[in-house]
């Protein structure tokens, strides 16, 4: 019974900072670290001591790889934009980490899914919006938990 209460607690507590990332990023286009760290604590947590669908050594695997394959990104398009405003880099660390923290909920499956969504998601929406800027943690939030309900119930 406890454990049952905790585990749901622990989701419920990851859907809110969830929900505070997707908000933060649509209306500031910043993604705070106070719900990042929590969110990767409640999953390393949930992981290690829940039945999820992820192990840990592929969450751990897709967390690195989210970071590096962002990171890399990141600074390709810094390096394309070295004579613009900082501003003018599309990708920012806290998509990065972002990112990082939703490979390891999701698992190198469930991230290769979530991040094909998102991207589907945003360039459709940016694309009737014409808008230079795209929030992406709420797209990718979005295609994560489409991504997660995809793992759990048909892989």
């Amino acid at each position: 019974m406890f454990y049952t209460i905790f585990f749901v607690l622990l989701l419920v507590t990851a859907t809110w900072c969830a929900w505070r990332i997707s908000v933060a990023d649509w209306r500031r286009r910043i993604i705070p670290d106070a719900y990042l760290f929590p969110m990767m604590l409640i999953g390393l947590t949930i992981i290690n001591f829940f039945p999820w669908p992820i192990d840990i050594a592929d969450a751990i695997i897709a967390a690195i790889f989210g970071y590096v394959l962002t990171t890399l990104i990141g600074l390709i398009f810094s390096m394309r934009n070295k004579h613009h405003n900082k501003s003018d880099i599309p990708i920012g660390m806290g998509d990065i980490k972002l990112i990082s923290v939703g490979g390891l909920w999701l698992g190198t499956t469930g991230l290769a899914i979530a991040l094909a969504l998102a991207c589907i998601a945003g360039l459709l929406w940016g694309g009737t919006r014409k808008q230079k800027y795209i929030p992406f943690a709420p797209f990718f939030i979005g295609g994560g938990i489409l991504s997660l309900i995809i793992i759990w119930f048909l892989i």
